[in-house]
């Protein structure tokens, strides 16, 4: 007889919207995270040394149309507020700077040119993916014999726009355009309402952050869980046949009528199954990797940047501060510089050590601000592709010929094992939206399946 009606392996924002729409349905169920904590991707934390600050160490904005997170801050009270402030954006490249206003333009005259032609290309493109199914389409088996890497080379005209491009793909995918199949960046780019979408703040997927921060949502889930989630209990092997499930955790075994799991493609790998996956599976999850990332936030006694009438936001091609937001609290208590130290540059960062890594993003943030940079009154940052139940942020990104041969397994229940994750949403892939999306999903999938 089974314990409960479904377990779910992972308490990040996935694994705990099925929880709940399963629990809300009455039927039983049981998380199991290895974490000490849940939240998965998203990570809340005080800032040691200042009173009341603290900082979204993972996932930290929203979007105007991302429904479902939206819907879920509704429902628990949460407040957002807006990530555009005043003053003037910086954006250097090939060591030429240049600061706008909103409503201006980022570059030179020419290299504007180029970028809008290729973002026109590039969108005329992404209109030919099938965002249900990527892998389908004429046009499928050529964009995913390439890489993004050859895309640019092939359409960009100019030096600068070349460099713009491959800045966008540490930004949203956390690695280098040669890892990236092009077909996968059109599907990633798509399924969040395109890129130019993707790379906005005000009316875009950065137009506000959490008040309080991301994980919350994340709290309020499991609170309103209880008993049945629970912490370090990292899962061993899940064996499975026409009867059900039993899960082994550091606990012991416990057994379901379903189990889904929605932990991040490289730690679904470490689990056993019994008996074992089919070839299909295996070798997509095998063929995901993830982005590396080391997000810092600079805190200072106060947003000294506005009194150079800048706005904080800064991107360059120069790393390994090359994306900078402004995400001081409401009320201008403290300053707070968030850097985004992504691909190449957070692995290369992430083995220099703590206090190496502290110098050279401070020192990119003053090649920009000033001097006053360099002496924030604390310092904070969190390395995701070290962190052992993660091992890479954003998300997971397929290389050429990952989505046409392997592709259509990614949301195929292997008999009673279901999976989810925001890599397995179609809208919002990638983001907590698409987490939550994903948890919808699969709730009522074994809903439907179960006795």
């Amino acid at each position: 007889m089974a314990n409960v009606d479904v377990i779910v392996v992972g308490a990040g924002v996935a694994g705990l919207v099925t929880a709940d729409r399963v629990r809300a349905a009455g039927r039983s169920v049981v998380v199991l995270e290895a974490r000490d904590r849940v939240g998965g991707r998203t990570l809340t934390e005080p800032v040691p040394g200042v009173k009341g600050l603290s900082v979204d160490a993972g996932a930290a904005w929203v979007a105007p149309d991302q429904r479902l997170l939206r819907a879920e801050l509704a429902r628990f009270g949460l407040e957002t507020t807006p990530q555009d402030g005043p003053g003037d954006a910086l954006t250097s490249l090939r060591g030429k700077s240049r600061r706008y206003a909103a409503t201006a333009r980022a570059f030179d005259a020419v290299t504007t040119a180029d970028v809008g032609q290729a973002m026109m290309r590039f969108a005329a493109a992404a209109d030919h993916v099938d965002v249900e199914a990527p892998w389908r389409g004429e046009h499928a088996p050529r964009y995913d014999a390439q890489t993004f890497e050859s895309w640019i080379r092939r359409v960009c005209v100019t030096p600068k726009g070349r460099d713009y491009f491959r800045l966008v793909c540490g930004v949203v995918l956390a690695t280098e355009p040669q890892n990236v199949s092009l077909l996968h960046m059109l599907f990633f780019a798509r399924s969040g309402g395109g890129l130019l979408h993707l790379l906005t703040t005000g009316g875009g997927a950065q137009d506000a952050r959490v008040v309080g921060g991301m994980q919350q949502v994340a709290q309020r889930l499991a609170d309103g869980l209880g008993r049945w989630v629970r912490l370090q209990e990292p899962v061993t092997t899940i064996m499975h046949d026409a009867d059900g499930v039993t899960v082994h955790s550091e606990s012991g075994a416990t057994t379901a009528h379903h189990v889904v799991v929605t932990v991040p493609p490289a730690l679904a790998t470490s689990i056993e199954y019994l008996p074992g996956l089919p070839h299909e599976r295996t070798q997509l999850v095998q063929r995901m990797p993830h982005g590396s990332v080391v997000k810092c936030h600079a805190v200072y006694t106060r947003p000294f940047w506005h009194d150079l009438a800048l706005s904080g936001e800064i991107t360059t091609d120069e790393g390994p501060a090359k994306v900078v937001f402004d995400t001081s609290p409401p009320d201008s208590r403290y300053g707070v510089l968030t850097v985004l130290v992504e691909g190449d540059d957070a692995l290369r960062l992430g083995a220099k050590g703590p206090a190496r890594a502290r110098t050279e993003v401070l020192r990119g943030l003053a090649e920009h601000l000033g001097p006053r940079a360099m002496d924030p009154q604390a310092f904070v940052s969190h390395d995701w592709t070290a962190e052992e139940w993660t091992r890479g942020c954003y998300g997971a990104h397929l290389p050429p010929g990952a989505w046409t041969q392997v592709g259509s397994a990614l949301r195929v229940p292997v008999g009673r094992i279901h999976w989810a994750g925001t890599e397995t949403a179609e809208r919002w892939c990638g983001y907590v939206d698409g987490a939550i999306a994903s948890g919808e999903r699969v709730a009522a999938e074994v809903l439907t399946a179960l006795p």
